[in-house]
């Protein structure tokens, strides 16, 4: 095959002297492929090549004057040999058809031989059974040009005496430039398509092969074409030729495919490949006689289908696997592999030709599904040039003519009933200047893209609208146009800043505040909250008769309807709370409700406004089952809750810290880059029982535009470690202030890289421990990133972290 998969890209192999065809190229192998290089076609690497082996170095034409018998040796032949420039050698000869007046082929000393099999070998003067030997008269194996050894070659020439072997067998010698080529860049699969890239950096012309001699010779071997499925087939081409005789290709175009590491098949099908390799149009040729009823349909067959491919594989089709089909059966597997009863063979006389456009996702699904990767299913699924099908049909068919003979017995099928039209795409010239990071004029940028076939069709003082072909299917917004003019202007052309920096076209939408409520709404709806509306008039009376004070003074109503809506809400507990007492009051007592609202103050002279998210807990988290008894909330029921919401919003290092507060009866502040969120804890008994409620209430008070902004709701992917955790406990008894956060932030601090979580799996407060302590029971997961920890490691960690807690925490470790 002559791409290779590399990593994340595809070898694609380059003949040189094929390449100068199309293109002036004075440079060096070696130099163009700098050249290439810099305009984003990476070379891997500059191989020299020789359709043989070695050259045939050192190899010359003779003519045997003398020819008797080694007087040591039944079997050897002592033997004189014209070589030219005067010079006679002699040489002794083990075959048996060695004869005087032969012209032959000489191996002369010092020459290295590459056989057919077998390892090379070099040629020196010896003495062979007491004669001396100065040469080698070759049989065709030993010099790589065939696999007889029945005896030495004779030649029936009148090739001057000492003319190089390579010159009289014709032996090419090329440079093979290997390409590695990213996948977007299926344009460039090809000796134009490198060709292409070559024009725009250098400013050269491209000389495309004329078809114009191509011309129907009869139409008496017509063939039905029809397309069933146009969505997977947007366009197809044929043409029958008939009369041709299938054989080996002449020398030139086995030593273009040889070069790129195609091996020579028959002129027919080598032709089918050679195309592909010229223009990148993939091709296939059918046996003619073998399509049933003289009919070409392109469809997909039932799922479960069988088919034989080439390699003699029976295969199960599935519906979307398109197929070539005749009257009566499937002939090929379309753009991916052809059928094993309808390909080319010795017998073949009459054949029909196809080139296609076939869809890229039809045809990486058929090649996936089976597993076959080809040269056509490789371009066919990154997407080949619709409007070339036809110019390639030509080109094949005139080849095939020349090779092959035949007559052109048909005319050209194309059916295309809608055409792909290029892409307009709009180009900015401050975008361009700006991705490049240098200021080119619109001149020098435009002539770039002509020369890339991508052509200017209007344009305006500070953008112009650019057209591209469908092949470039790279190519597909504004920022691809100006990778291009950078990829062909040359990096290296543009100068280096002082700082380094990255800009983009995009614009980067905002961040929606409906949105990011809808979201944090949605989880706490499936977490089983009910939503709230309440009024945003409140009595005065609430914060009066518990004397509460809160940031500025209260937005007392001019014009109100009562003294129970005096004012606008400080705070969004004392309307929740009536809510709470509405629901508990008519025997729904298990309460999980949340809402978005205002408060609303006025402070120096000016009316604030803060957009709240405040959620309440009370009654049961759980109803009493079969299985157990009801839950109760507390505190922890509605800190996890607010913890979910603080995650969804992509909070990092969230802080907790113990707060005095006239609205709860304990508290938590919920901090982040030292300004508090919000505050949650167990709503005052006074207040609660102010309203009619007996039981507790648990209630969570959040700034949500200080949410919003400091939300980053980003999904960070990250591999799953190869090493396993360990988890290790330890039982601490310390003085009841010290917190689970405090013992988490040490133990962070002490062991960062291995400590992954600390779980508090019991606490314990009794008799059995001295006056104001407490034990807590953790648990600790370690993990090393990088390796299995042994219990040494796991020992070490651990006895830091116990050492830790006694000399900073006072605690005693219980063992």
């Amino acid at each position: 095959m002559p791409q290779k998969p590399y990593f994340w890209r595809i070898i694609i192999k380059i003949s040189y002297n094929w390449l100068k065809e199309y293109i002036d190229i004075p440079e060096t192998a070696e130099e163009i492929g700098k050249v290439l290089t810099s305009t984003g076609l990476e070379v891997e690497s500059v191989e020299h090549f020789e359709s043989v082996k070695g050259g045939l170095q050192g190899i010359v034409i003779g003519e045997v004057l003398t020819c008797t018998k080694h007087p040591n040796a039944d079997k050897l032949s002592l033997t004189t040999v014209d070589v030219g420039n005067g010079k006679i050698q002699p040489i002794v000869c083990g075959a048996p058809n060695v004869a005087a007046g032969q012209k032959v082929v000489v191996a002369l000393p010092g020459a290295t031989l590459y056989p057919s099999q077998g390892e090379s070998f070099t040629i020196k003067s010896a003495k062979i059974r007491g004669e001396v030997s100065e040469g080698m008269i070759c049989a065709e194996d030993e010099i790589g040009l065939g696999q007889s050894h029945a005896g030495i070659m004779v030649l029936n020439t009148t090739a001057a005496n000492g003319t190089p072997a390579a010159e009289y067998f014709n032996i090419q010698a090329d440079y093979v430039i290997e390409i590695g080529l990213t996948p977007n860049r299926v344009d460039a699969a090809s000796h134009i398509g490198v060709a292409r890239d070559i024009r725009a950096s250098q400013k050269r012309n491209i000389t495309w092969p004329s078809v114009e001699k191509f011309a129907i010779d009869n139409e008496l071997r017509k063939i039905e074409v029809s397309v069933e499925n146009a969505e997977a087939c947007p366009r197809y081409s044929g043409v029958t030729i008939s009369g041709i005789k299938v054989g080996d290709s002449p020398d030139w175009l086995k030593n273009k495919l040889l070069a790129i590491d195609l091996t020579p098949i028959n002129n027919i099908v080598d032709v089918t490949n050679f195309i592909c390799h010229e223009l990148g149009q993939p091709m296939h040729a059918f046996d003619a006689d073998k399509i049933e009823g003289k009919k070409v349909i392109i469809k997909t067959l039932p799922k479960g289908s069988k088919f034989t491919t080439l390699d003699a594989k029976e295969r199960e089709l599935q519906a979307t696997d398109l197929m070539i089909c005749n009257a009566t059966e499937g002939m090929c597997m379309a753009g991916v592999f052809g059928g094993a009863k309808s390909g080319i063979s010795a017998s073949t006389q009459n054949i029909f030709l196809e080139s296609a456009y076939f869809s890229p996702e039809y045809v990486r699904k058929t090649s996936l599904h089976h597993g076959l990767k080809t040269d056509s299913s490789f371009r066919f699924e990154r997407g080949t040039d619709p409007n070339i099908t036809v110019y390639a049909l030509k080109r094949a068919a005139l080849l095939i003519k020349e090779i092959a003979g035949g007559t052109i017995s048909s005319s050209i099928v194309d059916i295309y009933p809608t055409k792909i039209e290029n892409k307009s795409i709009l180009v900015k010239d401050k975008n361009v200047n700006r991705l490049i990071g240098k200021t080119l004029s619109r001149e020098e940028v435009t002539g770039i893209l002509e020369r890339l076939d991508i052509n200017v069709t209007s344009s305006a003082a500070d953008e112009y609208t650019v057209s591209v072909p469908p092949y470039r299917v790279d190519v597909q917004q504004e920022a691809d146009v100006i990778e291009e003019v950078l990829r062909i202007y040359g990096f290296n052309n543009i100068e280096l800043k002082e700082f380094a920096g990255a800009d983009f076209i995009s614009s980067f939408p905002e961040k929606d505040i409906n949105k990011f409520r809808n979201i944090l709404g949605g989880q706490l709806v499936a977490n089983g909250f009910y939503e709230i509306w309440t009024n945003s008039l409140t009595n005065f009376a609430y914060q009066q008769k518990h004397k509460l004070n809160f940031a500025g003074e209260p937005v007392e109503i001019l014009n109100k309807l009562s003294e129970e809506q005096g004012i606008l809400r400080q705070t969004m507990l004392f309307t929740g709370l009536e809510v709470c007492a509405y629901n508990i009051n008519r025997k729904q007592k298990d309460l999980k409700l949340f809402e978005f609202g205002k408060i609303y103050s006025k402070q120096e002279g000016k009316y604030v406004e803060t957009e709240r998210l405040a959620l309440y807990l009370s009654g049961n988290t759980e109803a009493e089952n079969w299985q157990r008894k009801a839950k109760v909330a507390d505190y922890y029921d509605l800190a996890q809750v607010v913890s979910g919401v603080l995650q969804k919003s992509g909070l990092q290092e969230v802080k907790l810290s113990k707060v005095e507060d006239s609205l709860f009866d304990f508290a938590v502040s919920i901090q982040i880059r030292n300004k508090e969120i919000g505050r949650l804890g167990k709503v005052k008994t006074v207040l609660t029982r102010d309203m009619g409620i007996k039981q507790d209430v648990f209630y969570a008070d959040l700034d949500f535009n200080l949410l919003f902004r400091h939300s980053n709701p980003k999904l960070v992917l990250k591999e799953v470690s190869k090493f396993p955790e360990v988890r290790r406990d330890l039982s601490l008894v310390i003085d009841k202030n010290i917190t689970f956060d405090t013992i988490e932030v040490l133990a962070k601090q002490t062991a960062k890289a291995l400590v992954k979580s600390i779980n508090l799996f019991d606490v314990y407060e009794g008799d059995k421990l001295a006056a104001g302590k407490k034990a807590y029971a953790l648990s600790f997961s370690l993990q090393d990133e990088q390796k299995t920890l042994t219990d040494a490691e796991i020992d070490a960690v651990m006895n830091k972290l116990m050492k830790v807690y006694e000399e900073k925490l006072g605690a005693v470790i219980r063992k």
